[in-house]
């Protein structure tokens, strides 16, 4: 990690998280593609749920990323029997939070539906798709903690095979539930559920045979001082992962008197941005392994090295997908619903909407991880919060009201264009003290 060459390491490293990525992508595009032979309010209750599934993915992260950015510098610095308590300690937490997730959940699944942005018709869809995700969701947050602290110590083809076995399976198992025994929504949710709990089996199995740090009871050590280590890590990724779910939240509203095209539409469009920066989030994830053993190795000239390399990088491969989105759009969209103009026809602007500033949003993710590899908590949870929440949610909320329908759709690349300049500012003293040889907390 901090001898070989930075360029091949980063790529060797991102491989099986980008193939992670691009597999959970698609398995989420799978069940948009399925739900949405169901029809309109079937698909927008999948797009009503979407802000709940990143709010227990919020937690996941918050616990993995916070528990795996600390086992990296810990290992980097070569101490390891703290970097083993944090990984215990990481995981049960998760286990608890998803637990208390489900609880509440299931106790208020309907006010929380409509609060979620469902309208009449698309609530008996969102209440039987959310009340089985919901079941999930301890297993789902610990599973990210897992996937996140077996990336983080360098054992990212371990992580990649819990994560792509249940995308696989969610694909088999999604037409086989929905139409060979006609259980319809629920039968997404149900194949969702049951093949993250087998990627969650298929992780703790990663755990026991990559050698790297394992999850034990007895090490679960909570303490105040601990739960400080893990937020520093941890808070960036809740607020980028909390504030999508808020940002999501605030689009149903939005397009909600518009009707269910128009919620089916963001729902369908949300997925394939998703999938279109999943290859760039797994290749910054190939960064992040390095960017922390680096610096607690104290070789700052590695990490402004491998920065770069991934700012460049992922912008292009966002250009070329920013391109390919725009001259498709209609096509695209008529994937998932091609029997409804309506959806169509919303659905095609909002993505041509979002590929205008879809390259730039590269240096904003990599900014990201950059800052919270290195414990910058305050500058990383700006730069997380930015694109969906210091400006997504003021845009969705006012836009709308000048602009109607186009307001919407205009949320997220104006979003875009704010966070990027913000992370320029956050960013750039950072880059430029660790290019300096310099540690950043010295002075910043």
């Amino acid at each position: 990690m901090t001898e070989s060459p930075v360029e091949p390491l980063i790529c060797k490293m991102a491989v099986p998280t980008i193939i992670s990525m691009l597999i959970t992508s698609i398995y989420n595009m799978a069940d948009t593609f399925f739900v949405g032979r169901l029809g309109t309010s079937a698909t927008g209750a999948v797009g009503v749920v979407f802000p709940l599934m990143a709010l227990i993915q919020a937690v996941g992260f918050f616990f993995g990323q916070g528990s795996g950015n600390y086992i990296s510098r810990q290992l980097g610095a070569q101490h390891r029997e703290e970097a083993e308590r944090m990984a215990s300690t990481g995981f049960f937490s998760a286990l608890g939070a998803g637990c208390i997730i489900m609880a509440l959940g299931l106790l208020l699944r309907h006010p929380l539906a409509h609060l979620l942005g469902a309208t009449d018709t698309i609530l008996p869809y969102a209440l039987d798709y959310m009340c089985i995700i919901l079941i999930g969701a301890p297993y789902m947050t610990a599973s990210l903690v897992l996937n996140n602290q077996l990336r983080l110590q360098g054992n990212a083809v371990y992580a990649m095979i819990g994560l792509v076995s249940g995308g696989v399976l969610n694909m088999a198992l999604d037409p086989l539930f929905i139409f060979g025994l006609h259980m319809g929504i629920r039968g997404a949710a149900l194949a969702t559920i049951l093949s993250q709990l087998v990627g969650f089996c298929l992780l703790l199995c990663g755990v026991r045979l990559s050698g790297g740090i394992r999850i034990r009871l007895r090490l679960f050590s909570p303490s105040a001082a601990r739960y400080a280590d893990l937020s520093r890590g941890g808070i960036p990724s809740l607020c980028r992962q909390g504030l999508a779910s808020v940002a999501v939240t605030c689009l149903n509203t939005a397009a909600r008197p518009y009707g269910d095209a128009a919620i089916a539409a963001m729902s369908i469009v949300s997925r394939v941005s998703q999938f279109a920066g999943s290859a760039m989030i797994g290749f910054g994830q190939g960064f992040q392994p390095v960017c922390g053993f680096n610096f607690g190795a104290h070789k700052y000239d590695r990490v402004t090295r491998g920065f770069h390399f991934c700012v460049r990088s992922s912008s292009l491969i966002l250009l070329a997908l920013a391109v390919l989105g725009f001259a498709f759009a209609p096509q695209i969209i008529a994937v998932f619903r091609g029997d409804d103009a309506e959806v169509i026809r919303i659905g095609a602007l909002t993505l041509r909407l979002q590929c205008i500033s879809f390259p730039i949003t590269g240096f904003v993710v990599m900014s990201n991880m950059l800052l919270q590899n290195i414990a910058m908590t305050m500058r990383a949870s700006i730069v997380a919060a930015a694109r969906q929440g210091l400006f997504f949610v003021p845009f969705a909320l006012i836009l709308p009201h000048f602009f109607g329908l186009t307001g919407v759709q205009l949320c997220q690349a104006a979003s875009d264009l704010c966070a990027f300049i913000l992370s320029i500012c956050v960013t750039v003293p950072v880059v430029q003290r660790l290019s300096e040889g310099k540690n950043p907390h010295d002075a910043i």
